[in-house]
């Protein structure tokens, strides 16, 4: 679909979106008070490329900032490029896009950065190029929010973050038989580098659980990609 649809989408759900004055708002927080705490400012900057090199607990943390964002009365949107990303908390909380192509992606990122709409941009799932990360990073300037790719790639990156499950790092809850049975914390490690500076942290996390709609749900679409009766076709769209 065109990148009209998107903007209507934007309208339609955010209708008195304006541009975010950057030059003297606060980074945007991660609602993790460990993590904060090591970010400059206390949260990810505004106007400005974040890239996040993801080996474990990435995808929570950024979810638990887009909610934060949401919670703080802004705007927080996440590009899901491979379509993986679920849970109930994205209906009514942040905007939650899939494209179906990775050039829909890309145009739809940059659209929701220049927009000035939302305090915080994710985009995972794709992997843009030098050109395209420079025309990604000017948007984010123009729009003023807070832009965060899921990306081994840290060309023109003020901000690289790397996070990872630490070894034995799961607290399970154990079963009648005293077997684990269900993870109830995992303790992650982040790295956060700029140019001149680092500083590392360890968080412990909770782990939260939600079931999958699956085929035997009636009337529910069927997530291996067959579709319950018939359905307008549409490229962008929130989750539900």
């Amino acid at each position: 679909m065109s990148l009209s649809a998107l903007r209507l989408l934007i309208e339609q759900r955010f209708p008195d979106a304006t541009p975010l004055t950057h030059r003297t708002a606060e980074p945007v927080a991660t609602g993790i008070p460990g993590l904060d705490k090591i970010l400059p400012g206390g949260g990810l900057p505004r106007a400005r490329l974040t890239v996040w090199l993801p080996k474990g607990g990435a995808t929570a943390i950024l979810t638990a900032a887009a909610q934060k964002a949401v919670a703080s009365g802004e705007r927080a949107a996440w590009i899901d490029g491979l379509g993986c990303i679920s849970g109930p908390y994205w209906k009514e909380g942040p905007l939650l896009v899939r494209p179906t192509s990775r050039k829909t992606a890309l145009r739809g990122t940059e659209e929701l950065l220049r927009c000035g709409g939302f305090a915080l941009v994710v985009l995972s799932g794709v992997e843009p190029d030098a050109t395209e990360t420079v025309r990604l990073s000017r948007a984010a300037r123009e729009g003023g929010g807070a832009f965060v790719a899921l990306t081994p790639h840290a060309a023109m990156a003020s901000l690289r973050l790397t996070s990872s499950i630490l070894p034995r790092g799961y607290d399970w809850e154990p079963s009648p038989f005293g077997e684990p049975a269900q993870v109830r914390r995992a303790r992650i490690l982040v790295h956060a580098h700029s140019l001149g500076w680092s500083a590392k942290t360890e968080l412990l996390l909770p782990v939260s659980q939600h079931a999958l709609r699956t085929a035997l749900d009636s009337g529910i679409i069927d997530r291996r990609g067959v579709l319950a009766g018939p359905r307008k076709k549409i490229t962008w769209e929130s989750a539900e």
